[in-house]
C-alpha cells in the first residue's frame, strides 16, 4: 500500500517527516538535522513499528512510501547534485530566490511551487529519454 510521507524543514532549520494516517491505524515520524538523517529516522520508526506488530501478533501491512517535499527540503536534499544556477536554468526561478528558499528565509508561493515542480518533471522526463551509444 502506498502512503504519502511529507518532509518539511522547520523554522529552526531541522527537518521532520510524517505520514498520512488515513490509510493505516498507526503513524510514523522522523526527525533530523538533514533530510537524509530524517529519512533514516523515519525508516527506523517503520522498522520498529513492524517489529512491534510482529511481537504482539498483529497483522502488519507492508507500506511503500511516496516522499513529498516542501521546496526548502527538496533543494537542501539535492544541493550536492543540483546547483542553484542549474536549477535556475531548469525552473526559470532566479537562483537568488532559490537560495532564500534553501535557507528558509522565504517561502515560495503556491504558484512558484507548482512552477518548480512542473519544470523539474519536464527535465526528468527529458533525462529519462537519454540514450548513449
Amino acid at each position: 500500500m502506498e502512503v504519502d510521507v511529507i518532509i518539511e524543514r522547520g523554522s529552526d532549520g531541522t527537518y521532520s517527516a510524517y505520514m498520512d494516517t488515513n490509510k493505516v491505524s498507526f503513524g510514523l515520524i522522523g526527525e533530523g538535522s538533514s533530510v537524509k538523517e530524517t529519512m533514516d529516522d523515519f525508516s527506523n520508526s517503520y522498522k520498529e513499528m513492524k517489529s512491534y506488530y510482529q511481537e504482539t501478533g498483529k497483522v502488519f501491512i507492508e507500506l511503500e512510501f511516496v516522499y513529498k517535499y516542501d521546496v526548502s527540503s527538496f533543494l537542501q536534499y539535492y544541493s550536492g547534485i543540483l546547483s542553484l544556477a542549474g536549477l535556475e536554468k531548469v525552473t526559470g526561478v532566479n537562483k537568488g530566490q532559490l537560495s532564500h528558499y534553501v535557507t528558509g528565509r522565504r517561502r515560495p508561493s503556491q504558484k512558484t511551487v507548482e512552477k518548480i515542480e512542473k519544470k523539474l518533471h519536464v527535465f526528468a522526463k527529458e533525462l529519462s529519454q537519454v540514450h548513449f551509444v
